[in-house]
């Protein structure tokens, strides 16, 4: 068995992917922040001292999709030429989605899971003065479209 990210004598490495065609890829990632009941309230009446918590969520989470390879020594630079992420107040916390596109040699899933993640992680810094139990679950690829791989869906996934 051989194992991409490893030379011959076992050292990391970065795929070369020059040879590789670029193509239309996407992929979507999702997540969760749970809080209180009371952050939730804070949420939904705009009263989280530190301000618009989606707002703030949401560029940081793009940023993040754009830096992936700052943050991931093994991940190649790519054009991301689309990136939203979306936030959602619910019951007992926030839901996060990213979706990031690109047209290029390999795929977008580490940038959709970074974007996730990171705009998760600015939620919780912006309520955290108001519960420091705030959590980050269930990070997740969900789909991805494109690449040698084909289309992947995470069954029971919409």
């Amino acid at each position: 068995m051989s194992f991409t990210h490893l030379d011959e004598a076992g050292h990391a490495r970065m795929v070369d992917v020059t040879q590789k065609q670029p193509t239309v890829r996407s992929a979507t990632a999702r997540g969760f922040v749970r809080c209180t009941p009371e952050v939730v309230a804070a949420l939904r009446e705009g009263t989280v001292p530190k301000g618009d918590v989606l707002a703030v969520a949401r560029i940081s989470g793009i940023q993040a999709a754009k830096r992936t390879p700052e943050l991931l020594p093994l991940a190649h630079v790519i054009g991301v030429h689309g990136a939203a992420v979306d936030l959602a107040v619910e019951d007992d916390g926030v839901s996060v989605e990213a979706t990031v596109r690109t047209a290029d040699r390999t795929g977008v899933e580490m940038e959709a899971l970074t974007a996730v993640s990171v705009a998760a992680l600015a939620v919780v810094d912006m309520v955290k003065g108001l519960d420091k139990s705030t959590s980050i679950e269930n990070v997740r690829i969900v789909t991805k479209t494109g690449g040698k791989s084909g289309d992947w869906h995470r069954p029971g996934e919409s």
